[in-house]
């Protein structure tokens, strides 16, 4: 008797928004997606229970669960990523890491430059190939910003950048919280637990006492 396929629950906080969806062979059964600037601690457990009952399932039903990764938002990507991995070592399931490069270029075929807003006018940056990294992801100003002719430009100012470079553009950089679902769905075998993607360093200051012992889940 076939096994059914396994339940994926994915989030995002990295955006403005706190949206989840739980996927099952690529199928899309409950989502909520809610824009936000703040407040998404206080939302995304209740949410992602939301959607766990809207499908009918409970926790103990889930397979796997998977986290956009960022970049983005720094306090949200600590908050997703912290859940992610809590949620997996207390349900003893795998947590799935998948960057915002990789949601916004999933689907695509050929070269794309998938940019993401940063602050002091800069940008997130990686070129992908058919939804593939292609290069490291880097932190560069507008104008540093290049790639080859029939690039597909996407993210935040795609249409400023296919109009200097002569690409065609895809705007929008909100992560889908079901595509990080479908991603980490062909990677179920992934050992590495989630990080947070930074390419910049934090806006507030570190703490000057030393750190707690952290605790480690068991890998």
């Amino acid at each position: 008797m076939p096994s059914e396929p396994p339940l994926i629950l994915g989030f995002d906080t990295s955006a403005a928004q706190c949206a989840a969806a739980l996927v099952s062979d690529g199928n899309i059964l409950a989502r909520r997606d809610e824009a936000m600037n703040r407040g998404q601690a206080e939302r995304l457990l209740p949410m992602l229970e939301e959607v766990l009952a809207e499908a009918g399932v409970t926790w103990q039903d889930l397979a796997v669960v998977a986290v956009c990764t960022g970049p983005g938002n720094f306090t949200g990507l600590r908050l997703s990523v912290a859940a992610a991995r809590g949620l997996a070592l207390g349900l003893a399931i795998p947590a799935i890491g998948v960057t915002r490069f990789e949601v916004l270029a999933h689907g695509t075929r050929g070269p794309a430059l998938v940019t993401i807003a940063a602050p002091l006018e800069r940008l997130h940056a990686q070129t992908m190939l058919d939804g593939v990294a292609a290069s490291e992801p880097r932190l560069l100003a507008a104008d540093e910003v290049s790639a080859p002719p029939g690039t597909l430009a996407i993210g935040d100012g795609a249409e400023g950048l296919a109009a200097r470079l002569g690409l065609k553009a895809k705007p929008g950089s909100v992560p889908d919280p079901a595509v990080v679902a479908r991603i980490a769905a062909g990677r179920l075998d992934c050992t590495v637990r989630p990080a947070p993607l930074y390419l910049r360093e934090a806006d507030a200051a570190p703490v000057s006492e030393p750190p707690p012992r952290i605790i480690e889940d068991p890998a």
